[in-house]
């Protein structure tokens, strides 16, 4: 599929999807739980279809109402050996959050995923999930998927480099129910504030824990369990990215309803980072929503290390500000779905903006952009951020995969309609 997209207004009012990354993580504790949980209005989309699918394989059963709740009769202690391979499609935060699930069964599983997942490393948590007591291994030797793990998960100290979150985050989920307590060493962390989303739900859980104030050391005792809950899924700060950098860098008004400013998700930093580029923000707390207006957009200089999801979309914003704008600290962005660096630096190119590429971001000199055919390498993100770039530009933009918006946003192209945009997907 292509996006056929053209220089747009936006006007209006959107209500942001539930969050990908509370939702995927209800989903395993969920499972995990003992009893039937609720999760109210959790996100419905291919990332989420995923971790249903693999919390299912390893014993949990869901029912969806109506209304689109899940109702979870949690697996608790008897998580099952799945009677096949698990898929977890493009859904990273699915494939490393179940890795330490699987290590807590009595049997072996295989974890894969689509291309952009098999070549994704997981080389890290497999040593820890080794140090830990389970058996952990890739069947092609390179740390990729296919994965095969078994359990128990018997407790004991590890050191985990977390390039990305998504590992400490699969660590704390699961090592409460290991046999004996376990000692996590981290001597680099990003992505720090979807570690403390983590907390948070462990906290909301009643699990026992200790951190030092760095979050460079966690003592987790085992043999705890996890209690049946109910709780309804925050809007998510990662979609709201891309209205706000719209509301920031095109012609438009947006206001995005839906959205906790006191949830724990490290990408509400995106409000922060479109004022700094000099848009007009309104937040209004009580209401659970923002207004964003352009203004005349000037460089900055922004630390994206908490928040690597909004480098693509920061870059298009980059590339219509007045001035340099410098994105920096964030090298796991090239372990994402895609290099999203070099993607990004690529596309952006092809519209005429000029960028430099660094090791760990891009420094994007201000300009105008024009219409182009872009490939969006099978990455939701990217598409949708060049779908931005689109509006933004003279003359017609095409992008190519544009099928993979399902991965997070299944209702990208018609929230953006609604709001004006001059935007269709084509064969």
């Amino acid at each position: 599929m292509k996006l056929i997209v053209e220089k747009s207004q936006l006007r209006g009012a959107v209500e942001i999807p539930a969050s990908k990354s509370h939702s995927v993580r209800a989903a395993v504790f969920a499972t995990l739980a003992e009893g039937e949980s609720t999760v109210r209005s959790p996100l419905d989309s291919l990332d989420t279809q995923a971790a249903v699918g693999a919390c299912q394989a390893l014993g949990a059963e869901f029912a969806i109402t109506p209304g689109g709740d899940w109702r979870v009769k949690g697996a608790g202690g008897k998580l099952a050996a799945p009677e096949n391979v698990i898929d977890v499609m493009n859904s990273g935060t699915t494939l490393y959050i179940v890795m330490s699930t699987a290590a807590l069964i009595h049997g072996w599983t295989v974890l894969t995923g689509d291309a952009s997942i098999r070549r994704r490393p997981a080389d890290r948590l497999l040593k820890c999930l080794n140090d830990l007591g389970a058996e952990a291994f890739s069947t092609r030797g390179n740390d990729c998927c296919p994965l095969v793990i078994q359990g128990p998960l018997k407790g004991g100290r590890t050191s985990l480099e977390a390039i990305t979150s998504q590992w400490l985050t699969s660590l704390l989920i699961n090592c409460p129910l290991a046999q004996g307590g376990s000692n996590i060493d981290v001597p680099l962390l990003n992505e720090a504030p979807y570690v403390r989303m983590t907390l948070d739900w462990l906290d909301y859980l009643g699990i026992r824990y200790e951190h030092d104030e760095a979050m460079k050391r966690f003592h987790i005792p085992g043999r705890q369990s996890y209690k049946a809950f109910e709780r309804r899924v925050p809007g998510d700060f990662s979609t709201a990215t891309f209205f706000l950098a719209a509301g920031a860098a095109l012609d438009a008004e947006i206001e995005l309803r839906g959205l906790d400013m006191e949830d724990s998700q490290g990408d509400k930093a995106v409000v922060d980072y479109v004022q700094q580029f000099g848009a007009a923000v309104n937040v209004k707390p009580e209401a659970g929503s923002i207004a964003v207006k352009r203004a005349e957009l000037r460089g900055c200089e922004l630390d994206l290390n908490a928040t690597p999801d909004a480098l693509p979309a920061m870059a298009v914003a980059a590339a219509l500000a007045e001035g340099e704008t410098r994105l920096l600290n964030v090298p796991q962005a090239r372990v994402k779905e895609t290099d999203r660096l070099a993607v990004m630096n690529a596309e952006l190119t092809k519209m005429g903006a000029r960028i430099e590429e660094l090791e760990d971001g891009l420094i994007v000199q201000g300009g105008s952009l024009r219409g182009a055919k872009l490939n969006g390498h099978h990455d939701h993100r990217v598409v949708m951020s060049l779908a931005l770039a689109g509006m933004a530009a003279e003359g017609r933009t095409e992008i190519d995969t544009a099928e993979s918006v399902a991965v997070t946003f299944p209702g990208f192209v018609e929230k953006m309609q609604a709001l004006g945009a001059r935007i269709q997907l084509s064969e």
